[in-house]
This record gives structure tokens, sequence and C-alpha cells, in this order.
């Protein structure tokens, strides 16, 4: 899958080098759900900037200059649009009436064809676009207009969004997302484990609070480190139906969470081996994203297709 990353540093306790230093560790460590490109963006100088290139993320560095003090980030393992044309990678910038918006996506969009004959053409292939494309619809970057696109999207799905004030939205879908906050200072990224990799390299010590947003919520976290919430009712077109069916049932426990060896179950009775399975999970996809990629058999064989052959 990818991974979204990044800080805010609202009391202004980071220098520069320090905030380079630590984009540089914590990106490097998101590459173990994404090396085919990688992104940051930022606000410099009354303008939102985006740097992003096809590389993987310890092949760049970081360079944020003084006075910026919210960087959300992304690095993306490609599933559709070709990463080597650099508009198909994350962010990507959007604009609201007169207000601009960024907008980076970790997870997998299932209606964005249907979306796209909705919405104006657009030569950029990916699918998280169809959000950008939601946002400047609705012609407002707020709670209303993120829960409106949340509700339209189908599919797994976080999305960061940061407008040009410096406040940065989270919109959480079933893909998961981890905020380290520390005295002035917050680090996010889309697994815990990630984070507690990072704090380890940079030898942070531990957080003073960890936030794990639930499926549904939104996040608002302004420049000066206020949190504010909101929420939408997730569109579960692809619901886990064979937890449920027959079929699939003596595949899994009742209350229990979806294991590994339940998923290679499920996954061998849809056609997928467990080698497939296996190279997903070592590239450090979750038992959850996997499921949704079982809704995309075609998807999941070229995935690990590259993924099997790689290794």
């Amino acid at each position: 899958m990818c991974s979204v990353f990044g800080l805010i540093d609202y009391n202004n306790v980071l220098s520069a080098k320090e905030k380079n230093r630590i984009l540089g560790v914590l990106s490097h460590e998101c590459e173990v759900r994404g090396t085919d490109a990688t992104g940051i963006a930022y606000n410099y100088n009354g303008r939102l900037r985006i740097y992003k290139r096809p590389l993987a993320a310890h092949r760049l560095r970081f360079r944020v200059p003084n006075g910026v003090n919210v960087i959300m980030g992304h690095t993306r393992m490609a599933t559709q649009g070709d990463a080597k044309r650099n508009y198909n990678n994350h962010p990507w910038l959007g604009k609201a009436e007169h207000a601009q918006f960024v907008l980076a996506h970790n997870g997998v969009l299932w209606n964005d064809d249907e979306l796209r004959m909705q919405l104006p053409k657009t030569t950029i292939e990916t699918d998280s676009y169809v959000a950008v494309q939601l946002l400047e619809q609705n012609k407002a970057l707020d709670f209303d207009s993120l829960k409106n696109m949340a509700e339209t999207v189908e599919g797994s799905f976080v999305f960061t969004v940061l407008d040009g004030k410096d406040n940065l939205f989270f919109v959480v879908g079933n893909n998961p997302l981890t905020i380290f906050r520390y005295e002035g200072f917050d680090l996010y990224a889309s697994t815990s484990e990630i984070l507690r990799k990072t704090i380890r390299r940079l030898q942070l010590g531990k957080p003073n609070e960890i936030i794990e947003p639930e499926e549904g919520e939104i996040l608002k976290i302004d420049r000066n480190g206020h949190i504010t919430c909101s929420s939408f009712i997730p569109h579960h077109t692809f619901s886990h139906w064979w937890r449920n069916a027959p079929y699939y049932g003596s595949y899994l426990l009742e209350n229990t969470s979806f294991e590994t060896d339940y998923l290679i179950d499920a996954a061998k009775a849809m056609g997928i081996s467990e080698d497939e399975v296996q190279a997903l999970l070592d590239y450090g996809c979750t038992t959850d994203e996997i499921e949704e990629l079982l809704y995309d058999p075609a998807l999941l064989h070229e995935l690990t297709g590259e993924l099997l052959y790689a290794y």
C-alpha cells in the first residue's frame, strides 16, 4: 500500500535542521509501505509548496526552510497511475473557492472510474485524485466538505489534507493512522510501528500521548496544536461478506480479529496463494489492507507478482 507521514511543530520548538532530520528518518521508515515515489508539502511565504519525485525516500534529501512548521508527506506503492509520471504521485494541489489545499491518500479507491465520469477530465491517472476533485466540486475545505467526500468515495483510505493556514486534516477510513504527541510537536504515520522505529533512531523518547483515530473520524490539528473532531458514515460497499457467508464461515472465529492464518485460508478459497499473501505481509501491508485487496484479484496478482519477482 502507501504511507502518509508528517510533523506539526505547533510550539516552534524544532529547528529547520531538526525537522529535516526527522523527515528523513520518518520517510525512510515509511519505505516499508512504498518506494515508487515520495512527496512532501508545506506552507512557505504564503504559498503551498509541493516537492515530490518518483524515487524512494532514502534517495531524497529534504530541505524544508526556516519558518515551516507543518509538513505532510507520502511514500507511494503505485497501484494505479505510472509513478514515473510525476503528476500521478502524491501530494496534489487543489483549490476550493479561493483557498488552496494539498491532499495525500493511503489506500485504494474502488469507485474512481465511476466518479471520473462525473468529474472534469484530467491527465492524472491515480485513483486518489478524485478526492481532490470532489473537494474542489464542493467549493470548500471544512468538516462538511470532507464528510461529503469521505461518504462519496468507496474503498480503503486515510486522507491527509493541508490548507494554506497550516490546518492539517485527517480523514480516517479503515486504514491505519497513528499520531505521537510530544511537548510542542506531533509526528504521524500510517502505523505505530513506523513511528516507534523512527523515534528509536532519533532517540526522542516516549511520546506524551498516542492518538489512533477510529474509522469514521475526521481530525483537524491547527498550527497551534489544537485538535477538533468531526465524523462521517463509512461507506461499506465492499463489506466483509465472507465473515458471515456459510462457505467461508469455517475459516473464521466469531468475535476474534482477522488473523493471518484465517486471512490465508480465505485467500486460498478465492484463488490467491499463501505465497502472495505472505509477500504482501512481508512488504508491510496489514491484514485489513490485504483483505481489501481480495476484492480486486487482478490488482493483487499484479502487485504480488512484482514483489515476488523483486525478492
